[in-house]
């Protein structure tokens, strides 16, 4: 059993002993410390909720619903939902916070608290350790009787959610029926099976071909939307003749596209191609993490705007994009966050904008594809020992590496030219992650295997 507290939240396998899993104690545990930090940080005894399908979610709602309204807090709940609606939310109830209730890409054993601040935004580094120390000293006190919070249920958010999407001056729904897109989906049997054909029928798209779209919790496949999980897609665009093929994951925050002719878009190019689209109408700078693809500077300064960097973690890119006026940024594992609309990702704004991309481009999703920049990224580990200094082990590899252009706001990430290195520690386990991008497979592997052997070398193993 499993269980993991960062600024991702709580997150753990559900079951076995408190402490070692997510087990009803410790969900009563966390959330009663983030509803008291909500309250007296904000001062508003109010906080929204929602979850994926997972099985285990129905279970964990009644715990955390029972034990906010212990706390005197009020309770807005929107059910099956996703993790950008939730966020979404927060803000239109005026709540102290959220809590989305979803492992997202984690297989169904899983499920997790993800903490949100009165904004709709993830808890930052600092504000999550004070949640994990109130957890930790049991901090909190319960309300009387007379002060127990209300429960509030509230199905209205996927259609204020996609209204708000239909309203954003870069979603052309007429250029998007028009095309009379032709396309196949997988929602995992999660949310998404909800929310994605409410919001295709929305855009005017008339044909879709619906696959594990039954919001019941059963995973028919590991549900990280990475190619070698998007098999049975992949042959339903085939077989229908689709003009494209979209999926999500359980709480619909990443998104990835698969070709008509059956192959992989790349989860990598669902923010080059959405921030090539935003780009293409409004001058500006864009962010991504360390860990994703060179396209999106490509494209960004091809654009004439600038392009940023942040350390991995949705907050820190986030926090970013804040702080450089980003018209549009994400991550390179599908995730895209359009501020016009709100700082999260969001897979639905994301399908929005890429189909009147798509639309207006008046082109295959292939041939789209193939306008971008094309770069390869490999991913490694090496395993240390526990007692190993990474910190150390990094600075040395820096060192040798210092005449090369590098960042060190995570880890260590150096530049060739157009190809990279980014090297960063696990927080879980004593291991070193090295993810390499170059222009080809071989030239992304022969940068990986090269500072691997350097770190060898270093260690004199």
């Amino acid at each position: 059993m499993t269980l993991i507290k960062s600024i991702s939240g709580i997150r753990g396998t559900i079951g076995g002993a408190p402490g070692d899993g997510l087990t009803p104690l410790d969900i009563v545990k966390y959330t009663s410390a983030f509803g008291s930090w909500a309250v007296s940080k904000s001062g508003i005894k109010k906080i929204v909720i929602g979850r994926d399908a997972r099985i285990s979610g129905q279970m964990v709602s009644n715990l955390v619903i029972g034990t906010l309204q212990g706390l005197g807090i009020d309770v807005v709940d929107l059910g099956l939902s996703t993790t950008p609606t939730v966020e979404i939310a927060v803000p239109m109830e005026n709540a102290a916070g959220g809590i989305i209730l979803t492992a997202s890409h984690n297989p169904k054993q899983w499920n997790a608290l993800k903490l949100l601040n009165q904004y709709g935004e993830f808890i930052n580094d600092a504000d999550g350790q004070l949640v994990l120390e109130i957890a930790e000293q049991s901090n909190f006190k319960y309300a009387d009787v007379n002060d127990l919070g209300k429960l509030t249920t509230d199905d209205t958010y996927l259609q204020k959610h996609i209204d708000m999407i239909l309203a954003l001056p870069l979603v052309d729904v007429d250029a998007i029926a028009k095309a009379n897109f032709n396309i196949a989906i997988d929602c995992v049997n999660s949310t998404g099976g909800i929310f994605v054909p409410a919001l295709l029928k929305a855009l005017g798209v008339k044909t879709v071909h619906q696959l594990y779209c039954e919001p019941d919790g059963n995973f028919p496949h590991n549900p990280e939307p990475l190619p070698e999980n998007l098999s049975a897609l992949s042959k339903e665009v085939l077989s229908k003749k689709a003009d494209l093929g979209i999926a999500v994951d359980p709480d619909v925050d990443r998104l990835c596209f698969v070709c008509e002719d059956g192959n992989m878009f790349g989860e990598e190019y669902t923010l080059v191609a959405v921030a090539d689209y935003v780009l293409k109408n409004q001058k500006g700078n864009t962010v991504s993490n360390l860990s994703s693809t060179r396209a999106l500077r490509d494209v960004t300064e091809a654009a004439g705007g600038e392009y940023h960097a942040a350390a991995v973690g949705e907050v820190n890119v986030v926090n970013k994009m804040k702080e450089v006026n980003a018209i549009i940024g994400g991550e390179g594992n599908g995730g895209v966050i359009y501020p016009e609309l709100h700082y999260g990702r969001d897979a639905l704004v994301g399908i929005a904008l890429f189909l009147t991309h798509l639309a207006k481009s008046r082109k295959r999703i292939s041939i789209l594809r193939h306008g971008y920049p094309g770069y390869f990224i490999s991913k490694n580990k090496i395993t240390l020992t526990p007692e190993m200094d990474i910190d150390g082990l990094l600075l040395k590899v820096q060192e040798k590496y210092k005449s090369q252009p590098h960042l060190t706001i995570d880890g260590l990430k150096i530049e060739f030219d157009k190809q990279w290195v980014h090297l960063r520690r696990s927080n879980t386990e004593p291991i070193i992650r090295i993810y390499s991008e170059g222009d080809s497979e071989t030239v992304a592997n022969n940068l990986a295997n090269k500072i691997i052997a350097d770190i060898k070398d270093i260690l004199h193993v």
